[in-house]
Protein backbone atom coordinates (compact mmCIF):
# COMPACT_ATOMS: atom_id res chain seq x y z
CA UNK A 1 0.00 0.00 0.00
CA UNK A 2 1.83 3.10 -1.15
CA UNK A 3 -0.01 5.51 1.41
CA UNK A 4 1.93 3.70 4.09
CA UNK A 5 5.26 3.73 2.01
CA UNK A 6 8.24 5.59 0.33
CA UNK A 7 7.16 9.33 0.27
CA UNK A 8 4.08 11.13 1.74
CA UNK A 9 5.10 15.08 1.22
CA UNK A 10 3.81 17.50 3.60
CA UNK A 11 3.09 20.80 2.08
CA UNK A 12 2.40 24.06 4.24
CA UNK A 13 -1.13 25.43 4.24
CA UNK A 14 -1.29 28.81 2.92
CA UNK A 15 -3.45 30.91 4.64
CA UNK A 16 -4.47 34.64 5.96
CA UNK A 17 -3.77 36.37 8.92
CA UNK A 18 -6.97 35.47 10.06
CA UNK A 19 -6.38 31.88 9.66
CA UNK A 20 -8.80 31.58 6.68
CA UNK A 21 -6.94 29.00 3.74
CA UNK A 22 -6.32 30.21 0.30
CA UNK A 23 -7.61 27.14 -1.39
CA UNK A 24 -6.20 28.29 -4.66
CA UNK A 25 -2.53 28.17 -3.29
CA UNK A 26 -2.85 24.87 -1.82
CA UNK A 27 -4.05 23.69 -5.04
CA UNK A 28 -0.77 24.96 -6.77
CA UNK A 29 1.45 23.24 -3.45
CA UNK A 30 -0.92 20.36 -3.97
CA UNK A 31 -0.74 19.56 -8.09
CA UNK A 32 2.66 19.27 -8.62
CA UNK A 33 3.04 16.75 -5.95
CA UNK A 34 0.84 14.23 -7.50
CA UNK A 35 2.17 15.09 -10.75
CA UNK A 36 5.83 14.31 -9.66
CA UNK A 37 4.36 11.12 -8.20
CA UNK A 38 5.23 10.79 -4.13
CA UNK A 39 3.23 7.99 -3.09
CA UNK A 40 0.87 9.86 -0.64
CA UNK A 41 0.59 13.49 0.27
CA UNK A 42 0.39 14.26 3.90
CA UNK A 43 -1.74 17.58 4.61
CA UNK A 44 -2.61 19.53 7.61
CA UNK A 45 0.71 17.91 9.52
CA UNK A 46 2.52 20.22 11.55
CA UNK A 47 3.76 21.77 8.54
CA UNK A 48 0.58 22.34 7.47
CA UNK A 49 -0.36 24.01 10.89
CA UNK A 50 -3.47 22.26 11.51
CA UNK A 51 -3.18 23.19 15.29
CA UNK A 52 -4.14 26.94 14.10
CA UNK A 53 -6.86 26.03 11.92
CA UNK A 54 -10.28 25.86 12.63
CA UNK A 55 -12.42 22.63 11.72
CA UNK A 56 -13.97 24.82 8.96
CA UNK A 57 -10.89 25.41 7.45
CA UNK A 58 -9.72 22.46 8.06
CA UNK A 59 -12.21 20.64 5.70
CA UNK A 60 -11.60 23.35 3.04
CA UNK A 61 -8.12 22.99 3.12
CA UNK A 62 -8.93 19.44 2.68
CA UNK A 63 -11.23 19.76 -0.19
CA UNK A 64 -9.28 21.70 -2.50
CA UNK A 65 -6.03 19.18 -1.79
CA UNK A 66 -8.17 16.53 -3.03
CA UNK A 67 -9.49 18.30 -5.80
CA UNK A 68 -5.92 19.23 -6.75
CA UNK A 69 -4.88 15.26 -6.47
CA UNK A 70 -7.61 13.95 -8.48
CA UNK A 71 -7.62 10.50 -7.44
CA UNK A 72 -3.77 10.24 -8.43
CA UNK A 73 -2.23 9.68 -5.22
CA UNK A 74 -4.08 9.17 -1.65
CA UNK A 75 -4.41 11.54 1.03
CA UNK A 76 -3.36 11.54 4.22
CA UNK A 77 -4.69 14.28 6.68
CA UNK A 78 -4.22 15.68 9.88
CA UNK A 79 -6.83 14.88 12.81
CA UNK A 80 -5.15 15.76 15.88
CA UNK A 81 -6.91 17.84 18.29
CA UNK A 82 -6.98 18.65 22.18
CA UNK A 83 -10.58 16.77 23.02
CA UNK A 84 -10.96 13.05 22.04
CA UNK A 85 -14.61 14.09 20.29
CA UNK A 86 -13.11 16.70 18.20
CA UNK A 87 -10.20 14.32 17.03
CA UNK A 88 -13.22 11.61 15.91
CA UNK A 89 -15.53 14.27 14.28
CA UNK A 90 -12.39 15.55 12.57
CA UNK A 91 -11.58 11.92 11.24
CA UNK A 92 -14.94 11.46 10.34
CA UNK A 93 -15.27 14.50 8.70
CA UNK A 94 -11.99 13.57 6.32
CA UNK A 95 -13.40 10.20 6.01
CA UNK A 96 -16.77 11.63 4.61
CA UNK A 97 -14.43 14.17 1.98
CA UNK A 98 -12.14 11.03 0.71
CA UNK A 99 -9.10 11.21 2.78
CA UNK A 100 -7.59 7.75 2.63
CA UNK A 101 -5.92 7.65 6.30
CA UNK A 102 -5.95 10.32 9.31
CA UNK A 103 -2.45 11.09 11.49
CA UNK A 104 -3.34 11.35 14.46
CA UNK A 105 -1.03 13.11 17.23
CA UNK A 106 -1.55 12.86 20.92
CA UNK A 107 -2.03 16.74 21.49
CA UNK A 108 -2.77 18.04 25.14
CA UNK A 109 -2.47 20.85 27.59
CA UNK A 110 -1.69 18.34 30.04
CA UNK A 111 0.77 15.84 29.87
CA UNK A 112 -0.40 12.70 28.60
CA UNK A 113 0.13 9.06 30.37
CA UNK A 114 0.53 5.87 28.08
CA UNK A 115 -2.74 4.79 29.02
CA UNK A 116 -4.82 7.82 28.45
CA UNK A 117 -3.15 8.06 24.80
CA UNK A 118 -4.18 4.47 24.29
CA UNK A 119 -7.66 5.14 25.02
CA UNK A 120 -7.52 8.66 23.28
CA UNK A 121 -6.23 6.71 19.64
CA UNK A 122 -8.18 3.51 20.38
CA UNK A 123 -11.56 5.56 20.65
CA UNK A 124 -10.70 7.76 17.18
CA UNK A 125 -9.81 4.84 15.67
CA UNK A 126 -13.05 2.60 16.37
CA UNK A 127 -15.47 5.81 16.26
CA UNK A 128 -14.44 7.08 13.04
CA UNK A 129 -13.47 4.13 10.82
CA UNK A 130 -10.79 6.46 9.03
CA UNK A 131 -6.98 4.27 9.08
CA UNK A 132 -4.61 6.22 11.18
CA UNK A 133 -1.04 6.83 11.27
CA UNK A 134 0.03 7.70 14.57
CA UNK A 135 1.96 10.45 14.83
CA UNK A 136 4.77 10.43 17.34
CA UNK A 137 5.61 14.30 17.86
CA UNK A 138 7.60 14.79 21.41
CA UNK A 139 8.29 18.17 20.22
CA UNK A 140 5.10 19.27 20.14
CA UNK A 141 3.01 16.83 22.28
CA UNK A 142 5.50 16.06 25.17
CA UNK A 143 4.95 13.05 25.28
CA UNK A 144 7.19 10.15 23.70
CA UNK A 145 5.97 6.85 22.91
CA UNK A 146 7.64 3.85 24.40
CA UNK A 147 8.27 0.54 21.99
CA UNK A 148 6.25 -1.08 24.39
CA UNK A 149 3.15 1.49 23.55
CA UNK A 150 3.78 1.32 19.89
CA UNK A 151 3.01 -2.68 20.49
CA UNK A 152 -0.41 -2.01 22.14
CA UNK A 153 -1.40 0.84 19.59
CA UNK A 154 -0.32 -1.73 16.71
CA UNK A 155 -2.96 -4.11 17.76
CA UNK A 156 -5.46 -1.17 17.54
CA UNK A 157 -8.56 -2.03 14.68
CA UNK A 158 -7.68 0.66 12.10
CA UNK A 159 -4.32 1.76 13.71
CA UNK A 160 -1.99 0.69 10.95
CA UNK A 161 1.20 2.90 10.77
CA UNK A 162 3.91 5.29 12.82
CA UNK A 163 5.04 8.37 12.21
CA UNK A 164 8.54 8.53 14.53
CA UNK A 165 11.03 11.02 14.86
CA UNK A 166 14.16 9.09 13.28
CA UNK A 167 17.68 10.06 15.47
CA UNK A 168 20.57 10.27 14.59
CA UNK A 169 22.39 7.54 12.44
CA UNK A 170 24.08 6.09 15.20
CA UNK A 171 21.12 5.07 16.85
CA UNK A 172 18.54 4.59 14.11
CA UNK A 173 19.44 1.30 13.39
CA UNK A 174 18.68 0.10 16.94
CA UNK A 175 15.71 2.15 17.60
CA UNK A 176 14.30 0.91 14.56
CA UNK A 177 15.26 -2.67 15.39
CA UNK A 178 13.23 -1.99 18.97
CA UNK A 179 9.89 -1.04 17.16
CA UNK A 180 9.98 -3.33 14.93
CA UNK A 181 10.10 -5.83 17.25
CA UNK A 182 7.19 -4.21 19.21
CA UNK A 183 4.66 -4.49 16.26
CA UNK A 184 3.20 -7.68 14.16
CA UNK A 185 4.10 -8.12 10.49
CA UNK A 186 2.62 -5.57 8.10
CA UNK A 187 2.86 -2.52 10.41
CA UNK A 188 4.25 0.25 8.82
CA UNK A 189 6.91 2.09 10.38
CA UNK A 190 7.93 5.40 8.46
CA UNK A 191 10.03 8.28 9.90
CA UNK A 192 9.91 12.02 9.66
CA UNK A 193 12.78 14.47 10.37
CA UNK A 194 14.28 15.17 7.12
CA UNK A 195 17.83 15.25 7.72
CA UNK A 196 17.93 12.01 9.16
CA UNK A 197 15.11 10.70 6.48
CA UNK A 198 18.18 9.02 4.28
CA UNK A 199 19.43 6.66 7.39
CA UNK A 200 15.96 5.63 8.79
CA UNK A 201 14.92 4.39 5.18
CA UNK A 202 18.30 2.35 4.95
CA UNK A 203 18.15 0.90 8.02
CA UNK A 204 14.72 -0.38 7.34
CA UNK A 205 11.58 2.37 7.44
CA UNK A 206 8.72 2.15 5.01
CA UNK A 207 8.34 5.74 4.64
CA UNK A 208 9.64 9.36 4.66
CA UNK A 209 7.33 11.49 5.79
CA UNK A 210 9.07 14.57 4.22
CA UNK A 211 8.63 18.09 4.74
CA UNK A 212 11.31 19.41 2.18
CA UNK A 213 8.93 17.17 -0.53
CA UNK A 214 6.26 19.26 0.17
CA UNK A 215 7.78 22.07 -1.99
CA UNK A 216 11.18 19.76 -3.83
CA UNK A 217 9.71 16.62 -4.95
CA UNK A 218 11.96 15.71 -7.11
CA UNK A 219 15.04 15.67 -4.99
CA UNK A 220 13.27 13.73 -1.85
CA UNK A 221 11.60 11.30 -4.24
CA UNK A 222 15.50 10.44 -5.50
CA UNK A 223 16.62 10.06 -2.64
CA UNK A 224 13.53 8.36 -1.10
CA UNK A 225 13.95 5.82 -4.18
CA UNK A 226 17.93 5.05 -3.72
CA UNK A 227 17.16 4.07 0.09
CA UNK A 228 14.44 1.91 -0.89
CA UNK A 229 16.58 0.14 -3.00
CA UNK A 230 19.32 -0.21 -1.08
CA UNK A 231 21.74 2.25 -2.29
CA UNK A 232 23.58 3.60 0.53
CA UNK A 233 26.13 5.31 -1.30
CA UNK A 234 23.12 7.02 -3.97
CA UNK A 235 21.13 7.94 -1.00
CA UNK A 236 23.77 9.73 1.09
CA UNK A 237 25.35 11.60 -1.78
CA UNK A 238 21.61 12.56 -2.28
CA UNK A 239 21.01 13.59 1.27
CA UNK A 240 24.47 15.75 1.02
CA UNK A 241 23.16 17.27 -1.52
CA UNK A 242 20.52 18.58 0.69
CA UNK A 243 22.45 19.32 3.77
CA UNK A 244 22.46 23.00 3.12
CA UNK A 245 18.89 23.22 3.41
CA UNK A 246 18.88 20.16 6.39
CA UNK A 247 20.87 23.05 7.60
CA UNK A 248 18.34 25.73 7.64
CA UNK A 249 15.69 23.29 8.81
CA UNK A 250 17.79 22.82 12.28
CA UNK A 251 18.89 26.13 12.71
CA UNK A 252 15.25 27.97 11.86
CA UNK A 253 12.94 25.15 11.84
CA UNK A 254 11.51 23.68 8.57
CA UNK A 255 7.82 25.59 9.16
CA UNK A 256 9.76 28.91 8.68
CA UNK A 257 12.19 28.19 6.32
CA UNK A 258 9.83 26.39 3.83
CA UNK A 259 6.70 29.07 4.57
CA UNK A 260 10.06 31.79 3.47
CA UNK A 261 10.32 29.37 0.45
CA UNK A 262 7.62 29.18 -0.33
CA UNK A 263 7.24 32.57 -1.19
CA UNK A 264 10.90 33.19 -2.38
CA UNK A 265 9.76 30.60 -5.05
CA UNK A 266 6.80 32.59 -6.03
CA UNK A 267 4.16 29.71 -5.07
CA UNK A 268 2.33 31.70 -2.72
CA UNK A 269 2.44 34.63 0.01
CA UNK A 270 1.28 32.49 2.95
CA UNK A 271 1.36 34.55 6.64
CA UNK A 272 2.88 32.54 9.23
CA UNK A 273 0.18 32.32 12.01
CA UNK A 274 0.80 34.57 15.11
CA UNK A 275 2.52 34.48 17.34
CA UNK A 276 5.08 32.17 14.90
CA UNK A 277 7.10 35.24 13.14
CA UNK A 278 8.66 35.19 9.65
CA UNK A 279 12.34 34.82 9.19
CA UNK A 280 14.33 37.78 9.44
CA UNK A 281 15.43 39.13 5.95
CA UNK A 282 19.44 37.85 6.64
CA UNK A 283 17.54 35.16 6.93
CA UNK A 284 15.75 34.77 4.27
CA UNK A 285 18.52 35.58 2.09
CA UNK A 286 20.50 32.66 3.10
CA UNK A 287 17.35 30.89 2.19
CA UNK A 288 16.95 32.67 -0.97
CA UNK A 289 20.90 31.38 -1.57
CA UNK A 290 20.10 27.68 -1.03
CA UNK A 291 17.48 27.58 -2.95
CA UNK A 292 19.39 29.18 -5.58
CA UNK A 293 21.86 26.48 -5.34
CA UNK A 294 19.43 23.47 -4.76
CA UNK A 295 20.63 21.25 -8.01
CA UNK A 296 18.01 18.97 -9.17
CA UNK A 297 18.50 14.93 -8.75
Amino acid sequence: MTLFSGLSAFPITPASPEGVVDTGALRRLVAPLAAAGVDSVGLLGSTGTYAYLTKGERRRALDAALDAVGGRVPLLVGVGALRTDAAVALARDARDAGAAAGLLAPVSYTPLTEDEVFAHVATVARESGLPLCFYDNPATTHFRVTPALVGRLARVPGLVALKSPAPAAGAVAAHHAGLRAAVPEGFSIGYSGDWHAAEALLAGGTAWYGVAAGLFPQPCLALARAAQAGDAATARALNARLEPLWALFRAHSSLRVMYAAAEILGVCRPALPLPIQPLAEPVRREVAAVLAALEPA
